[in-house]
């Protein structure tokens, strides 16, 4: 077992920095796993700490990353102007997770960060599959509330990456039927997992944290994967 399985973790030789938290596996299985988190929030959010502990514990190596606009601030939403230097970051955490790791590397996040992962793969086409190997969208933007007709979905038809959609039943950025829809997009591999009851924070709010669901999550992607 490693002696700290959760640490620090920052690359400043790179621009933007990388700056999180790796969490290493007691047998590391050569997979690896990239977290972003949502607007509002940052590395250290219940749901991908949850997350990350859970991959971990299946042999995955995994980095909960602080996106570059949240390194520049450390509260509030990211600006009009910041989505492609945090897209930018975020191959700079591939790139990082690469030396460390020789199987397969998976990239996701929580809405703002799973929008961002997703545009990514969609701008690494048709190289995309020498970027990740899969996509994990958690409370995937659809749009933004109670504004349906804002669609968020141009890239989607240059999105090669197989992934796996987790959204709950009463998120306000996209009801299950418009993630349907939005699927059928895609040209890659997908599935959608649907958590009843669930808004945007899927159940981990604050300091809630649901025992099941990470499992699961972690389940249908190597479901997608195989």
């Amino acid at each position: 077992m490693p002696e700290n399985p959760i640490r620090e973790f920052h690359d400043d030789s790179v621009d933007p920095k990388v700056r999180g938290f790796l969490h290493l596996p007691d047998t590391p299985n050569g997979d690896a796993l990239v977290l972003a988190h949502g607007a509002g929030s940052n590395a250290t959010a219940p749901l991908l700490v949850a997350l990350a502990e859970t991959f971990r514990s299946t042999g995955f190596t995994v980095l909960r990353c602080d996106l570059p606009y949240r390194q520049s601030k450390s509260f509030g939403p990211p600006g009009p102007g910041d989505a492609a230097r945090d897209r930018a970051g975020l191959k700079n955490a591939l790139a990082a997770m690469r030396k460390m790791t020789s199987g397969r590397l998976l990239l996701g996040g929580h809405s703002y960060g799973g929008r961002q992962s997703s545009m990514l793969c969609a701008e690494s086409r048709p190289q995309a599959s020498d970027l990740v190997a899969a996509l994990l969208l958690l409370s995937y933007p659809l749009h933004p509330p109670r504004k349906p007709e804002q669609q968020r979905t141009q890239h989607l038809p240059d999105l090669s990456t197989p992934a796996l959609f987790v959204q709950g039943t009463r998120d306000p950025f996209a009801s299950v039927a418009e993630m349907e829809r939005a699927l059928k997009m895609i040209p890659a591999k997908t599935k959608l997992l649907v958590v009843e009851g669930a808004g945007h924070d899927l159940g981990f709010k604050g300091k809630a944290m649901q025992q099941t669901l990470p499992r699961q999550i972690w389940s249908e992607l190597a479901g997608l994967l195989s």
